[in-house]
C-alpha cells in the first residue's frame, strides 16, 4: 500500500535508474567481503549511511540504453549544467566529451572514478573552465555496473567529490566467448547506431586460480541534420510558432517579413557600398548611396523588396535569404567509439589476489558547421585582445577594431598598392574605376562549402594491484593506475585573418563569384587547423584494513592508507596570436591550458556497531597539493535500525574542489550567450526604432545577437570548500520490496565563478559608467544603423572565489519483485530526485535562485536546472521472455534566469511567442528480449514509442529550440534497436 501511494503521489517520473537506495553486492558472490564505493572497509552488508544507487550492465540492457555514458546521462541525480555529447555539434569548448553533472552543481563537481582510482582529465575544459573525466573513455564492454554515492565523498577520494562519486566498477572475470551484435535507426530512417562487442576469457578465480580475459568493442552513431527533424526544430523562421495571438520572429536571413525600413543582413552573400576608408580604421560610406549584390544568391533564394520596405534602407533592391538552420544546422555529430581491454586476475593463495589491467579507447565526432564567416568577430585573443575582439578587419595594418573593405587598387606586394608600379583595379570592387574604396560584409554562399570539425581523443590506461590478508585480522590492498589521453582537433574552413587580407590585397579570391576562384587560392584563405592536447594521471594508492575489538552491534573496524597522484593537462590554445594581431582565424576561440600538479593524501575509516540497532561510521582525509593547497575531508555517518524492516540513516561532510587548471593557469576564454529583452532598455532601443514592447520588432542585429562572456583566469584562486548532509530513511517491509527517501543539502562557499555580466551589460545599455572589473568592448556598428550605439561584443571579467553555492533536495526510490505465479514474475524500480532550492549568494549578499528555471547560465548554458529528474521501470518475465516499460521525466521549467537580470520565476526570458513555461518532458520506452537457451538471446527495443519530441524551448542554447538536456536522446523521436547475445 505504501508503495503504491508512493508510486501515485509522485510525478510522472523521468530518466530512470536502475536501482536505488542501497549498493549491491559483487555478481561473483553474494557472501564475499566487498568494498562499497564511498568506504574503504570491506563488508557483507552493503547499506551504509551513505545513499548509494547501483546500476548493472543488466539494467542497461532492459532500458534499451547502449552506452554507460548513455545511462550515467540519465541518472535521476543528472541534472542541469551536465554536458552531452551533442553539444559538440553546437560549440562546445570540451568538444568530443560528455559529463555529468550531479545535484546541478557542474561537471567539476561530480567525480568520476575507475575502480575507486582517479581518472585522467578530458584535455579541454567544460566552458573553458570546468576540469572533468570524459565519459565516453569508459570501456563499455567490461563495465560490470556503476556506483553513485549521493553525498560527499571527498573523506575518501578527495577533491571534486563534493556532489558525489561515480565509481565505474569493471568485470573481475570472463569465462568463454561472449558477444553481442546491436543495431538502430530512428523512425525516420535516420540516426543510424551500430554496436559490436566480443569477449574471450578462461578460468576460474575460485577454481582454477586465474582468469583471463580480452575484450574488444566498436560503437557508431550517425549524426542528425536539424533539416531532417519537424518544424520547427528545422527552420529558422519561427512565425508559425504561436502561442495564442503572439507568432515568433522570421528569423531567417534576410527575411522578407523584416519591417521597414529593411535591415539587411551581415550573414549573408557578399554585399558592398561605395565609400571610404579611414586611416582610424572606420569606413565614411558615400552619401545616399546603398548595398549592392556583389556576388548571387548560391543556395539561398532571392527577394525583391518592396517599396515600403526600401524606405530609408541601405540593402539592395534584391536580398538573398538563408534559412542556415535549415540548410546547416546539426542536431548530434557523426560519433565512432572502439575499444580492447584485457585483464589477468591471479589467485596467489587462500585470500590473496592480483591483477592487471589494460584499456584502450578511442572516440572521434565530427560534424560540419556554417560556411566560413570571411567578415566575422575574432573571439578575445592571447596578445592582441583589442584587435582580437573587432568585427572586422583593414586592409592596410589591422590594428583596432576595422570594418571589412575592398580597395581600389590590388598588388602582388600585397602591401602599399596604390603606390605599387604593379598596381592594377581591384576587379572585385565593382566602385575602384570611381576611386571609392567598397565596404563589404557577407560570406561565401555560393560555393556551398562548410567548416568542418573533428576530435579524436585516444584513452590509454593501465591498473594494476593486490589485495587480500595479511594476517586473519589485517587485511591490505595496493593499486596503481596510469591513464594518459591525446586529444587531436582538426578544424578546416575557417577563415585565416591575415590570408585574408592578403588575397583581399591581391585580389585573387574572386568576391564577385567564389566559384571561380582557384582551389589553391580557397585552401589558403582557409588552412586546415591541427591542435594537439594531452591530459595525464598516475596514482599508487594503499589501504589497510581490521579488526580492533567486537561491540556490542559487532566487530570494531578500522582502515587507513595513502596515495600519491600526479595528474596534468596541456591544451595549447588552437588560435593563438602570438605572432601578431592578424596571425589566427575568426572565430575560433583562443582558449589554452596547461599545468601539472602532485597530489599526496592520507585516510581513514572507523565502522562502529554501537549497538545490534545504531551504526557510526566515520572517516577523514587530508589532501597536500604541489601547488600550496591542503584540504582536509572529515565525514561522519549513522545508521540507526530500530526494527528489521527500517533503516534511518545520515552523513555530515565537508569537502572541497581544487581550482581547474583552466581557472588557475588558461588564456582567455570565450562564450556567447544570446542576448535578450531583458538586456536592453527603450532609450537606447530607440536608436533602432523599436522598444522592449515591440523587441520582435527590433532588427535582426539586436535581436538575434550575442554578446561573448570571456573569462579571465586568476593563479591565485583558493580551493572551493563545502559542507554537505543527508538524512533518509530506507523501508523494506518484506524481501523484494522496499522504498526510501533521502534529504541532501549541499553548500559551497568560495565558488570560483565569473562575476555576474547583468551589472556591466545594464551600465553600458544605460549609458553609465561600467563597473570596476568589467571591461566591455562594443561591436562593430550596424550597417544599417551606422550612427547608433552599437551592442555588446564582449564583456571581460576575471574569476574569482566569490559565491556560496547551495542546493536543497530529494531523492526517491522504489524497489519491487513478485512472483505472480510459478512463471511470471514482474519487478518495478522508482528512481527520481527533486531539487528543492539551487541558489548562489553574492559577497553583497544579494541571492539569485536557479532552480526551476533556465538559470545559472554561467554553468548550465542555459539549460536550466529542471526539479524533477527520474524514471520508473517496470518489466515482467516469463518462460524466456521478457517485457520491459520505462517512463522517463524530466522536469520543464520557468523561462528566467536571474543571472540574467530577471526575477525567480518571473518569465523575464520568456519570448512571447512560446508559453513561459517549458513543459515537462515524458517519453516512454520498451524493451523486448527471448532467451532462446542459455548461449544465445534476442531482443528489441523501441524507444520513444510515442514519437514525443522535446518541448519547445527558444532561449536555451546548445540546440535550435529544445533542450539538449532536457530532450536527450528524445530528439530522435521514435527509435528501434534490435540485436543478439551469445556466449560459449
Amino acid at each position: 500500500m505504501v508503495l503504491g501511494l508512493l508510486m501515485m503521489s509522485a510525478p510522472a517520473f523521468a530518466q530512470a535508474q536502475p536501482a536505488a537506495g542501497t549498493a549491491k553486492p559483487a555478481a561473483d558472490s553474494d557472501e564475499q567481503p566487498i568494498i562499497v564505493t564511498g568506504s574503504i572497509l570491506r563488508r557483507t552488508d552493503t547499506e551504509t549511511p551513505s545513499p548509494v544507487t547501483t546500476v548493472t550492465a543488466e539494467t542497461l540492457d532492459q532500458r534499451g540504453i547502449s552506452t554507460v555514458q548513455d545511462g550515467l546521462q540519465q541518472l535521476a541525480a543528472n541534472n542541469g549544467p551536465a554536458l552531452t555529447n551533442s553539444f559538440t555539434a553546437n560549440g562546445a569548448f570540451a568538444a568530443g566529451a560528455s559529463a555529468i553533472s550531479l545535484r546541478g552543481l557542474s561537471t567539476n563537481s561530480s567525480l568520476v572514478v575507475f575502480d575507486g582510482l582517479r581518472a585522467a582529465y578530458y584535455p579541454l575544459a567544460d566552458d573553458g573552465s570546468r576540469n572533468f573525466v570524459d565519459l565516453n573513455t569508459i570501456p563499455d564492454d567490461v563495465v560490470d555496473r556503476f556506483e553513485v554515492v549521493r553525498d560527499g565523498a571527498s573523506s575518501t577520494y578527495g577533491a571534486d567529490a563534493i556532489a558525489g562519486v561515480v565509481n565505474i566498477i569493471t568485470k573481475r572475470q570472463v569465462n568463454g566467448i561472449n558477444g553481442r551484435i546491436e543495431g538502430g535507426i530512428s523512425g525516420r530512417s535516420d540516426a543510424k547506431q551500430y554496436r559490436v562487442s566480443l569477449s574471450a576469457g578462461k578460468g576460474d578465480i575460485e577454481a582454477d586460480g586465474f582468469n583471463a580475459y580480452i575484450s574488444g568493442y566498436f560503437y557508431q552513431s550517425n549524426g542528425l541534420k536539424n533539416k531532417d527533424r519537424p518544424y520547427p526544430y528545422n527552420s529558422d523562421d519561427l512565425s508559425s510558432v504561436c502561442d495564442g495571438t503572439v507568432c515568433g520572429p522570421n528569423n531567417i536571413v534576410n527575411a522578407s517579413t523584416n519591417p521597414a525600413p529593411f535591415a539587411v543582413s551581415t550573414a549573408a552573400n557578399f554585399l558592398v557600398r561605395p565609400g571610404t576608408a579611414n586611416a582610424n580604421g572606420t569606413f565614411t560610406s558615400l552619401a545616399g548611396s546603398t548595398f549592392q549584390n556583389l556576388s548571387g544568391c548560391g543556395i539561398g533564394t532571392s527577394y525583391t523588396l518592396t517599396a515600403a520596405q526600401r524606405v530609408g534602407s541601405v540593402a539592395p533592391a534584391t536580398v538573398c535569404q538563408y534559412d542556415y538552420t535549415n540548410l546547416y544546422g546539426t542536431i548530434s555529430p557523426n560519433s565512432k567509439r572502439f575499444g580492447v581491454s584485457g585483464r589477468v586476475t591471479l589467485k596467489l593463495g587462500d585470500t590473496t589476489e592480483a591483477y592487471v589491467e589494460v584499456n584502450f579507447m578511442q572516440s572521434k565526432s565530427s560534424y560540419n558547421g556554417f560556411p566560413a564567416s570571411v567578415i566575422a568577430n575574432a573571439n578575445t585573443g592571447i596578445v592582441y585582445p583589442r584587435f582580437s575582439t573587432s568585427t572586422a578587419f583593414n586592409g592596410a595594418n589591422a590594428v583596432g577594431s576595422f570594418v571589412g573593405y575592398l580597395p581600389v587598387f590590388v598588388c602582388p606586394e600585397r602591401v602599399s598598392c596604390a603606390t605599387s608600379a604593379n598596381r592594377r583595379l581591384n576587379p572585385n570592387n565593382p566602385f575602384a574605376s570611381l576611386g571609392q574604396d567598397a565596404r563589404i560584409i557577407g560570406r561565401d554562399q555560393v560555393t556551398g562549402e562548410t567548416t568542418y570539425n573533428e576530435t579524436r581523443n585516444r584513452a590509454y590506461r593501465a591498473a594494476a594491484g593486490v589485495r587480500g590478508n595479511v594476517t586473519d585480522n589485517l587485511t591490505f590492498d595496493i593499486a596503481a593506475t596510469v591513464m594518459h589521453t591525446d586529444l587531436r582537433r582538426t578544424t578546416d574552413g575557417y577563415v585565416y585573418i591575415q590570408r585574408l587580407l592578403d588575397v583581399i590585397n591581391d585580389g585573387t579570391y574572386n568576391f564577385v563569384n567564389p566559384a571561380a576562384t582557384p582551389q589553391s587560392v580557397r585552401d589558403y584563405l582557409t588552412p586546415v587547423n591541427v591542435t594537439n592536447a594531452s591530459s595525464d594521471l598516475a596514482q599508487v594508492q594503499a589501504t589497510f584494513g581490521t579488526e580492533l575489538m567486537e561491540l556490542p552491534g559487532g566487530p570494531l573496524q578500522v582502515g587507513f592508507g595513502g596515495t600519491v597522484f600526479y595528474e596534468a593537462v596541456n591544451a595549447p590554445s588552437a588560435n593563438p596570436d602570438y605572432n601578431g594581431p592578424t596571425q589566427r582565424y575568426f572565430t575560433l576561440n583562443a582558449f589554452g591550458t596547461s599545468g601539472k600538479r602532485t597530489v599526496t593524501a592520507v585516510f581513514a575509516e572507523v565502522e562502529a556497531p554501537i549497538i545490534d540497532m545504531v551504526s557510526i561510521n566515520a572517516s577523514g582525509r587530508y589532501d597536500h597539493y604541489s601547488s600550496g593547497q591542503g584540504a582536509f575531508s572529515p565525514k561522519i555517518g549513522i545508521k540507526f535500525r530500530p526494527i528489521p524492516e527500517v533503516v534511518l540513516r545520515g552523513t555530515w561532510s565537508k569537502g572541497f574542489r581544487i581550482p581547474s587548471f583552466a581557472e588557475a593557469n588558461a588564456l582567455p576564454t570565450t562564450g556567447f550567450v544570446t542576448n535578450n529583452v531583458s538586456l536592453f532598455n527603450n532609450t537606447y532601443l530607440a536608436q533602432y526604432g523599436c522598444t522592449t514592447a515591440t523587441f520582435s520588432a527590433c532588427p535582426t542585429y539586436i535581436r538575434s545577437g550575442s554578446y561573448g562572456q570571456t573569462t579571465l583566469a586568476s593563479p591565485n584562486l583558493d580551493a572551493e570548500k563545502s559542507r554537505s548532509f543527508t538524512v533518509g530513511i530506507f523501508v523494506e517491509p518484506k524481501r523484494n520490496i522496499s522504498f526510501s527517501v533521502d534529504f541532501y543539502d549541499i553548500k559551497k562557499t568560495g565558488a570560483i565563478t565569473s562575476p555576474s555580466n547583468a551589472p556591466a551589460l545594464q551600465a553600458y545599455y544605460t549609458g553609465a559608467a561600467i563597473p570596476a572589473g568589467y571591461t566591455v568592448v562594443a561591436d562593430a556598428p550596424d550597417p544599417n544603423f551606422p550612427n547608433a550605439r552599437p551592442r555588446v561584443a564582449f564583456v571581460q571579467a576575471q574569476l574569482v572565489n566569490a559565491d556560496t553555492v547551495r542546493v536543497q533536495g530529494l531523492d526517491f526510490g522504489a524497489n519491487v519483485k513478485l512472483n505472480l505465479s510459478d512463471k511470471i514474475t514482474f519487478s518495478s524500480t522508482l528512481d527520481a530526485s527533486y531539487i528543492i532550492k539551487l541558489e548562489t549568494v553574492f559577497l553583497d549578499g544579494s541571492v539569485e535562485r536557479y532552480d526551476g528555471t533556465l538559470g545559472n547560465f554561467n554553468l548550465t548554458a542555459g539549460s536550466g536546472t529542471p526539479k524533477w529528474h527520474g524514471s520508473w521501470r517496470n518489466t515482467f518475465e516469463m518462460s524466456g521472455f521478457a517485457l520491459t516499460g520505462t517512463a522517463n521525466f524530466f522536469g520543464g521549467y520557468d523561462l528566467s534566469a536571474q543571472d540574467q537580470g530577471t526575477g525567480y520565476k518571473d518569465c523575464g526570458l520568456s519570448s512571447g511567442f512560446t508559453p513561459c513555461r517549458v513543459p515537462n518532458y515524458v517519453t516512454v520506452d520498451f524493451n523486448l528480449s527471448y532467451k532462446v537457451n542459455d548461449k544465445f538471446s534476442v531482443y528489441i527495443n523501441m524507444l520513444n514509442a510515442f514519437d514525443n519530441l522535446p518541448p519547445i524551448d527558444p532561449v536555451t542554447y546548445g540546440a535550435h529550440l529544445y533542450n539538449p538536456v532536457q530532450g536527450g536522446n528524445g530528439i530522435l523521436g521514435r527509435y528501434f534497436k534490435a540485436g543478439v547475445k551469445f556466449g560459449f
